[in-house]
């Protein structure tokens, strides 16, 4: 016996509800984990190389270290390593990071020029440029016998391509509700420009550029790639 059209057209409306309520909840879940605990963002600037390229695309573990309430947009500005939580006495000697009177070993760190620079490599010292507000407090008022001392609530960040960074050595300290997690993984990563991804929104010239090179630009070996935490003490 043949079915009627009404028939079909209300077994077509289950099946349209029945999918659509696990569409709903698939949906639900995927913005509930993109926006509370994890988020993506696109590196912006080299400051971070070896570590992370220009045109990497990281999810961000927003539970790690973030604050409570929501964050918006997919651009991380400004990001860095954590080198000194609060209490930690910081210095640079001729390129090199001491903590707390130590000498650190930072392999993940790389130096791109070859001569010293009497602010960036020997900090904190007296600035050869002119800084910002935030930056000339930093020095003058938490400098205690030739080391930097990280107050309540601040940390202090360094890029990993240490010659070519504005970091807190150049902004100042980096109060506690700024951070907004830790990075997790390189889910894509692709050769494009800074300034295509400095403001967080796609310009048409990116899309055309996607659209000729996406296969020849994709640097297809940072696919999937871990973002390893390194431990100094």
């Amino acid at each position: 016996m043949r079915r009627s059209g009404s028939s079909r057209f209300f077994d077509f409306a289950q099946w349209l509800a029945r999918n659509a309520t696990e569409w709903c909840v698939t949906i639900l879940m995927l913005l509930f984990g993109t926006t509370t605990i994890v988020q993506a963002f696109v590196v912006p600037s080299g400051s971070m190389e070896a570590t992370l390229w220009t045109g990497d695309h990281l999810f961000v573990d927003k539970l790690a270290y973030a604050p409570a309430g929501p964050v918006s947009g997919r651009l991380l500005p400004y990001l860095k390593r954590a080198i000194g939580v609060p209490g930690d006495r910081i210095r640079i000697v001729n390129k090199r990071l001491w903590l707390n009177g130590k000498p650190m070993d930072e392999p993940y760190t790389q130096h791109v020029t070859s001569y010293t620079d009497s602010y960036r490599d020997y900090f904190p010292s007296t600035p050869n440029f002119d800084l910002p507000q935030r930056a000339r407090d930093m020095l003058e008022r938490h400098t205690r016998d030739g080391e930097l001392v990280v107050p309540p609530g601040n940390y202090f960040a360094l890029g990993d391509n240490r010659d070519n960074s504005a970091d807190s050595r150049y902004w100042g300290f980096v109060p506690r509700e700024n951070i907004v997690g830790k990075p997790l993984i390189v889910w894509w990563s692709y050769d494009a420009p800074g300034e295509r991804l400095a403001d967080g929104n796609i310009r048409l010239d990116h899309l055309a550029d996607l659209a000729r090179n996406f296969f020849t630009k994709t640097r297809w070996e940072r696919t999937l790639g871990l973002i390893r935490s390194h431990r100094i003490d």
